[in-house]
């Protein structure tokens, strides 16, 4: 799989979420009929959300993104559908073109993140076990913190 087919693929699916939870705040907010849909959607959507940042990150690292864009990049999943929009633009920008840098025959890392990125691309079966545990990680640190705003 190619940084641009993952880092699309998660970026979709970070919008598909964000609708989701959408709709679940519809249910809960608007027609006042349940708050199943913002239990259930705000969980998938964090999870999704966290997934999201963390491959961006790699797709950083991958590409050489300068600072304004890795940033963007981590920004466009707070308002809904952004992540779509980064995607395009990045992509006509030809900022999601080629393979991964660090594969069997690869460049040679010379900063400890591409160090990390080229172990991760090395060993694709680790690193999708690395990445399901640093998102679990992640989303159990979000439970205990909390919710980014309680309102009641």
């Amino acid at each position: 799989m190619t940084p641009k087919l993952l880092f699309r693929r998660v970026a979709v699916a970070e919008a598909i979420t964000w609708a989701l939870l959408l709709v679940g705040m519809f249910l809960k907010y608007v027609t006042e009929t349940t708050d199943l849909g913002v239990r259930i959607f705000g969980m998938v959507h964090g999870v999704v959300f966290i997934a999201y940042g963390l491959i961006a990150i790699t797709t950083w690292v991958n590409q050489r993104w300068q600072l304004g864009v890795g940033m963007l990049a981590l920004v466009s999943a707070v308002p809904p559908f952004a992540t779509i929009l980064f995607d395009r633009r990045i992509e006509a920008a030809g900022l999601l073109e080629g393979p991964w840098r660090f594969g069997a025959g690869g460049e040679t890392p010379s900063s400890v993140p591409e160090r990390v990125l080229a172990w991760l691309t090395r060993n694709p079966g680790l690193a999708a076990v690395v990445g399901l545990v640093a998102v679990a990680g992640l989303t159990g640190f979000a439970l205990v913190v909390g919710p980014p705003a309680s309102g009641s």
